[in-house]
C-alpha cells in the first residue's frame, strides 16, 4: 500500500518488458502507467492503466479498500494506457459512475463499447467525496481533444496546498524503482526523459500547454500526481518550469549535428562543422548519425539546444531516406524559434542540398545561417574550409544572442 498523502494512494504498475512506447520511442528504462486512489465517504479511481496489467492494477485497489465498492472513475485522458482497463473496471465494480467531459465518452464508447452511469463534466465543475473536493478543470489538446486534469482539495492538507492530478502533463519515461515520490527516489535519470517524453509526444501543442498552465497559475501545488513517471513534490518548480519553457520553445545555446552517410565521406563534413564550432566557442555540441541513433533522442536534443545542422548525400536523385524522415519529424513537431545549417554531398548528381533548402523553406522556417556546403565525391581541402566556414557561422550566431 503506497499512500501519497492523507486519504490519497497509489495503485498504477510498472512496464519493465516493452520496447516501444506508442510504438514508436525506445523504452530503455521502462514505462510508469500511473492510477490513484482517493478514499473518504466515497472512494474514487483517478485514471486506469493499460489493459494488460489489469490484474496487478485490481489487486493493489484491493489491497487499499479490501471489498468496498468504488464509487467513481476519472478519466483525464482517454489513450489506451490509461483508459484500457476502463470495461473492466466496470465489470469487477458494476455501479461505478465514470466521470469526464463531452468528448471523453464519445472516446470511451468507441474505443470499448462502454457507456452509461456517466457524470459529465466541464470546466470548473466540482465534485464532492466527503471531506475531499475534486474540481475539473479542461486542457484541450494537451495533447488529445478530450484531456483535463482534476484538482483535489482536502482540508486534512490545505495548508500544504493543492494535489494535481495532470494526465499525461509533467510525465516523463522510466519505470518507478521503488520509490514513487520524488523525494523518495533519485530524480536525475528522469529530467531528460522528461524532455524526450514531452518533444516527441507533446511538443506539437506548445500553445495549448501555455493555455493550460495559465489555468493553473496561483493554484498552490503540493503535489502533482501523473500519468507516466514520478509523483513530483519535492521538485514541482522545476517540472513547471521544465514545460514552461518547453511549450514556449526556449532553448540552450548549443548545436545538434545530424547527418546521414552511406560511407563515410558526410560524416567526414559533419566532423569539420562540429570541431570548428567548438573552437568557435560553443561548448554544448552533440553529432548524430541519423541511421543509428533513434530519432527520439534527436528530437529531444533539438528541443533543448537552438541551432541545427543537417547534412546527407544524395540518393536516387533525391535525399537520403533517414534524413528525410528526421527533416518529416521536425516538420511535423512544428518546433520553433531555431537556427539552422546544412550539407550534402552526391557521387554525379547534386540533389541533397537543394532538397534540405526546400524543407526549411517550406516547412521548416527556421533562420538559414552560412552557407550551405555540397562536396562532390570526397573531402578535398576546399570543402574542409567550407565545412569550418559553416561551424563558425553558426558558433558566431549563437554567441551573438549572449
Amino acid at each position: 500500500m503506497i499512500e501519497i498523502t492523507n486519504k490519497i494512494y497509489y495503485v498504477g504498475v510498472n512496464d519493465r518488458n516493452k520496447n516501444l512506447f506508442e510504438g514508436l520511442w525506445p523504452l530503455p528504462n521502462g514505462v510508469s502507467y500511473n492510477s490513484y486512489l482517493l478514499v473518504d465517504d466515497k472512494v474514487c479511481l483517478i485514471d486506469t492503466v493499460e489493459v494488460d496489467f489489469f490484474t496487478q492494477y485490481l489487486e493493489n485497489i484491493h489491497e487499499v479498500i479490501g471489498d468496498r465498492p468504488v464509487d467513481y472513475l476519472v478519466i483525464n485522458h482517454m489513450e489506451p494506457d490509461h483508459s484500457g482497463s476502463i470495461a473492466l473496471v466496470k465489470k469487477y465494480y458494476p455501479e461505478i459512475q465514470i466521470i469526464g467531459n463531452k468528448k471523453t465518452f464519445s472516446m470511451m464508447q468507441g474505443f470499448y463499447g462502454v457507456q452509461g452511469n456517466e457524470i459529465e463534466v466541464k470546466n470548473g465543475d466540482t465534485l464532492s467525496l466527503g471531506s475531499i473536493e475534486l474540481q475539473f478543470v479542461l486542457t484541450p489538446m494537451v495533447h488529445w481533444p478530450e484531456t483535463m486534469v482534476t484538482l483535489c482539495n482536502n482540508p486534512a492538507t490545505a495548508e500544504e496546498g493543492t494535489v494535481l492530478f495532470s494526465g499525461d502533463a509533467f510525465g516523463c519515461f522510466g519505470a518507478l524503482n521503488g520509490g514513487v515520490i520524488d523525494e523518495q527516489i533519485n530524480c536525475d535519470n528522469y529530467w531528460l526523459e522528461m524532455v524526450r517524453y514531452y518533444s516527441n509526444i507533446v511538443g506539437k501543442y506548445g500553445t495549448p500547454v501555455q493555455q493550460a498552465l495559465k489555468k493553473l497559475a496561483g493554484v498552490k501545488l503540493a503535489y502533482i500526481c501523473t500519468t507516466h513517471g514520478p509523483v513530483w513534490h519535492q521538485y514541482i518548480e522545476r517540472v513547471i518550469g521544465e514545460y514552461d519553457r518547453m511549450s514556449k520553445y526556449e532553448t540552450e545555446e548549443g548545436i545538434v549535428i545530424c547527418y546521414g552517410t552511406m560511407y563515410g565521406n558526410t560524416e567526414r563534413m559533419a566532423e569539420q562543422i562540429a570541431r570548428a564550432a567548438s573552437e568557435a566557442g560553443i561548448k554544448n555540441i552533440i553529432v548524430y548519425n541519423v541511421s543509428k541513433s533513434h530519432h527520439s533522442y534527436i528530437l529531444r536534443d533539438v528541443f533543448r539546444y537552438k541551432a541545427l545542422i543537417v547534412g546527407a548525400p544524395t540518393y536516387n536523385t533525391a535525399l537520403y531516406h533517414e534524413m528525410e524522415v528526421l527533416l518529416s519529424e521536425l516538420a511535423g513537431k512544428d518546433i520553433k524559434n531555431h537556427y539552422i545549417g546544412w550539407f550534402g554531398s552526391h557521387g554525379w548528381a547534386s540533389k541533397a542540398v537543394g532538397k534540405i533548402q526546400e524543407w526549411n523553406e517550406n516547412r521548416l522556417k527556421y533562420e538559414a545561417v552560412g552557407v550551405p556546403v555540397d562536396m562532390k565525391q570526397a573531402m578535398n581541402a576546399d570543402v574542409r574550409e567550407q565545412c569550418a566556414a559553416l561551424g563558425r557561422a553558426m558558433a558566431e550566431r549563437l554567441i551573438a544572442d549572449r
